[in-house]
């Protein structure tokens, strides 16, 4: 009998010990979910920098018609270029999102792609695009050093590189706006600014 006590007496010592340990942890996930910041656009240092002159790429799109990347827009305009795939599930995923963002923050959208012009035409009329906004070859993406997808890049009206980077969702396009707005090229920068600017 003694023996069986002793057996319980350490179980519940367990069982004890175990839950602080777990609100130990539960309170330790708070502290961390407090302390992490909302990712913008992943950026990464590959390719010409935010700040400066976006290159001057001469392409055509799928319906034949010139485009001059990093030319100047129009006063106000900015060009939101997306870099897709085919065979990219996030990039079907985000094609609608940059569709409507680009409308509802009066954008010009360019989506740039390297594959079959067969291949590319499908993932056109599956989501309804305009063929003199899609460019397909790989002049913009070696100009730009884009590797990963999907990638977007914002340039202002005068072709300069607003903000770029790694997208995923639409607070991420969002945060290509804010960037552009506040100067700073990736939330990352301005989370490193922050401090300084506070002292």
């Amino acid at each position: 009998m003694t023996a069986m006590a002793l057996s319980y007496g350490l179980l519940w010592l367990v069982v004890i010990f175990l839950s602080i340990a777990v609100l130990a942890l539960a309170r330790q996930v708070g502290v961390l979910h407090e302390r992490v910041a909302p990712a913008g656009a992943l950026f990464h240092g590959a390719g010409p920098g935010v700040g400066e002159q976006s290159p001057r790429i001469e392409v055509h799109a799928l319906a034949g018609n010139a485009i001059t990347v990093g030319a100047a827009l129009p006063a106000g305009k900015a060009l939101l270029m997306l870099f897709v795939s085919r065979t990219c599930p996030i990039c079907k995923k985000l094609i609608p999102i940059a569709v409507n963002f680009a409308k509802s923050e009066r954008l010009e959208v360019l989506f740039v792609g390297d594959a079959e012009v067969a291949e590319q035409r499908k993932l056109v009329g599956q989501f309804a695009l305009d063929e003199r906004c899609f460019v397909n070859g790989p002049e913009i993406g070696v100009a730009y050093r884009v590797d990963k997808l999907p990638y977007a890049v914002l340039l202002d009206d005068r072709g300069v590189i607003a903000a770029k980077g790694l997208v995923n969702s639409r607070e991420h396009f969002e945060s290509l706006i804010i960037a552009k707005e506040t100067g700073f090229g990736s939330i990352q920068s301005y989370l490193k600014a922050k401090p300084e600017m506070i002292d």
